[in-house]
């Protein structure tokens, strides 16, 4: 695993791109979802929210080892 990545001779922590990536994945499902009106399923909407910021980025994370 990559725990730095060297960003045009920047140095930048692994975690901090993999979290980038995550929140516009994040951003995108939510504006799908207000698209669709799913969040009328949902009972707390920013709990909701921050559940799947986390297991996208628990995703990205583990993709980013094999695509690395």
């Amino acid at each position: 695993m990559r725990y730095v990545i060297d960003v045009y001779g920047v140095l930048v922590p692994a975690l901090l791109l993999w979290i980038i990536i995550a929140y516009v994945l994040s951003a995108l499902l939510r504006r799908l979802m207000q698209r669709f009106d799913l969040y009328r399923l949902v009972w707390h909407r920013a709990l909701f929210d921050f559940a799947i910021f986390v297991c996208l980025l628990g995703g990205v994370v583990y993709l980013s080892e094999y695509l690395t």
